[in-house]
């Protein structure tokens, strides 16, 4: 599911914006303060796929927060704002934004346009994420190799599909049936292969609990202390 952050000051219109996101699906988390948006932005809990920007805030604008996050946040940004000249559309351009609409906006076209640019991020990251590394694991999508501190680790076909789906969702509770859907699919096998492949891999990854967990009763999730490089 996909994932919008929406920053705006006015509580009617981002609660308003929350729902239309919602009706289609896709998670959403509103910050009615810049300022805190800010820090949580350059958390380590931010993870996600595309930021809503309202420019007249007070304390800290639209324009500004924009221009303090783009150089470390390599996702869509949409201005949704009651500016209307050209030039705030263009100073909004040039800042870093992705797009913007105008206020009062049409609930169709705006989630056209974050549907559109959701797309457009997800094939982006598709196409360039070839390499994945977090921490001390690095994994590479198109040589199916994975190294633990430089050193090759050997793994089957199989659980390198299973260290890769974790690492793509590290950070992200996953339940044994959508790990056994993600990797085995259709094939013949039963969920409790799960749980032995991931021993597997905690065996040739010396992990000791320090990237995959156990979520009893549910499943796992891999610890997201790294960073996924393209």
């Amino acid at each position: 599911m996909s994932k919008v952050l929406i920053v705006d000051d006015d509580k009617d219109i981002s609660k308003l914006i929350s729902l239309i996101l919602k009706k289609e699906q896709i998670e959403s988390k509103i910050i009615n303060d810049p300022i805190e948006a800010l820090e949580f932005i350059k958390s380590e809990d931010f993870d996600y796929d595309l930021i809503l920007l309202d420019i007249m805030m007070p304390e800290l604008s639209g324009t500004e927060l924009c221009s303090k996050i783009r150089d470390s946040v390599n996702i869509p940004i949409i201005f949704v704002s009651a500016k209307t000249e050209m030039i705030d559309k263009i100073v909004g351009y040039e800042i870093g934004g992705d797009d913007y609409i105008t206020k009062p906006f049409d609930n169709t076209e705006l989630l056209l346009k974050v549907k559109s640019h959701l797309r457009l991020n997800k094939r982006s990251n598709n196409q360039n994420g070839k390499i994945i590394k977090i921490g001390e694991i690095t994994l590479n999508i198109e040589s199916y190799e994975v190294k633990l501190n430089d050193n090759k680790i050997d793994l089957s076909t199989r659980e390198f599909e299973l260290l890769r789906y974790l690492m793509e969702n590290a950070g992200i509770a996953l339940s044994k049936e959508q790990i056994f859907e993600a990797v085995w699919g259709s094939e013949y096998g039963d969920i409790g292969t799960v749980a032995v492949n991931i021993k597997n891999l905690r065996d040739k990854l010396k992990d000791n609990d320090k990237y995959i967990i156990t979520i009893w009763g549910y499943g796992y999730k891999f610890v997201k202390n790294g960073t996924i490089n393209e």
